[in-house]
């Protein structure tokens, strides 16, 4: 028997059940689900989905992990146009102008029947639900969420002489900090490493919006990737190695960054609040959270998954999806997955429960990824948003490679995000 995390509260309820009191006439549900950070979250969701139906017996719910962010997107798409859709599933938030183009997904709102239904849709942070909603419906619900913070070593910092309680609040603080380390090693630890794999968008975007920049339209149908801001964000971006020797030159992998800040290589990092349970679990030092630093403001998008509900479901297996999604994001329940996972709390009630207030109080890095809603902004989402941001990710590791200019390579990215969202313009 395998062991069983915190969530499978209920799992010798469930074993007791007999197959006499489950329902003959039960609604079965496919989800998908995209694994692509830090931690055993299979095994979360699978104790979740056991507890689930143990409470609700007459819902089966099978999760099939289906790779990244873009492999389960792709997968869910392909099983739509092959006719076996499933109920419901959990996708990047900024999928959504893709999945109401292709009439994939249905409103919450049409679903909703009961005041109670009514008051967990507005129960949300309205940070979380902008990359969730259009023209005033609701489409995705708020679960695997996260923003960028910054993680910070703080024996690395005392061994260069830095303040280790101390992170940098600014962009020159954090080159000079991370230039300090460096040059106390001897060249054996970076100062910090931004990943420019896997969502170079997403790291550039936060780059770009402390520096006062906004990357596109509330509508999905203009982007601004060459505004001189957007320039000068790059340009920082590419000095921290260029310039001050503080970050490797080229590109920094997504996949394998955690691991280097385990083992140390380099005593900053910018990635997702997603990674912190599993830092704290297999880190051997004593490290920090902080929000990102600022130039002109401070600011993070906002990242990570909606869960959504698919057009092709019958009526009855949309109302039991939504059952599974409103249990899932309980408030308890919301607690519980950000104390296991490092992922936000997606409501403010999550943070109102015991569980989540006690978990801040021991250890306050819970909280960071939430109070930097405050300065976050939207994740960059737009019509054919796979080609939108593939030309903006070519464009930001063209630069840190030095194969163009900042600017010459956010003119080319502009251009093509230009051509491909010319029919949308309203």
């Amino acid at each position: 028997m395998r062991l069983r995390t915190p969530f499978a509260m209920t799992a010798l309820a469930a074993g007791l059940l007999s197959v006499a009191q489950v329902n003959a006439d039960s609604i079965d549900l496919t989800m998908y689900y995209p694994v692509s950070v830090g931690g055993a979250l299979t095994d979360v969701i699978d104790d979740l989905v056991d507890e689930f139906e143990s409470e609700h017996p007459d819902i089966n719910v099978e999760a099939i992990y289906a790779g990244n962010y873009d492999d389960t997107r792709v997968r869910t798409m392909s099983a739509i146009e092959a006719g076996d859709a499933p109920q419901l599933s959990v996708l990047f938030s900024i999928d959504l102008y893709e999945l109401i183009e292709q009439n994939a997904i249905v409103a919450f709102d049409d679903l909703v029947e009961t005041d109670e239904e009514r008051e967990w849709l507005d129960s949300f942070y309205p940070g979380l639900m902008e990359n969730g909603q259009l023209d005033g419906k609701t489409y995705g619900i708020p679960f695997q969420r996260s923003t960028i913070v910054l993680f910070w070593n703080k024996d690395a910092f005392e061994a260069a002489g830095l303040d280790p309680e101390t992170p940098p609040e600014n962009w020159e603080e954090m080159a000079e900090m991370a230039a300090t380390v460096r040059e106390a090693s001897n060249g054996d630890q970076w100062g910090v490493m931004v990943p420019s794999t896997g969502y170079p968008y997403w790291m550039f975007q936060a780059f770009a919006f402390q520096n006062g920049h906004r990357l596109m339209s509330e509508d999905g149908t203009e982007v601004y990737f060459d505004d001189p801001a957007a320039i000068e964000a790059l340009e920082y971006w590419v000095s921290l190695a260029t310039e001050h020797n503080a970050m490797p030159d080229g590109t920094i992998e997504w996949g394998t960054l955690r691991q280097n800040f385990l083992e140390a290589s380099t005593a900053m990092m910018w990635h997702t609040t997603g990674n912190l349970t599993a830092v704290r679990n297999e880190a051997n030092f004593d490290f920090g959270v902080a929000m990102l630093p600022m130039n002109t403001q401070r600011g993070s998008p906002t990242g990570g998954g909606n869960f959504y509900i698919f057009e092709d479901a019958t009526e009855e297996e949309q109302r039991a999806a939504m059952t599974f999604i409103r249990w899932m994001t309980d408030p308890e329940r919301a607690a519980a997955w950000s104390i296991e996972t490092g992922y936000m709390g997606v409501s403010p009630a999550a943070y109102e429960t015991d569980a989540l207030q006690s978990y801040v109080e021991e250890f306050a890095p819970a909280a960071v990824a939430r109070d930097q809603l405050e300065h976050g902004t939207a994740e960059l989402s737009t019509y054919q948003g796979g080609r939108v941001r593939r030309a903006l990710d070519n464009a930001v590791q063209a630069a840190l490679t030095g194969q163009m200019s900042p600017e010459e390579a956010l003119s080319q990215a502009q251009q093509e995000a230009d051509s491909v969202l010319r029919r949308y313009a309203r």
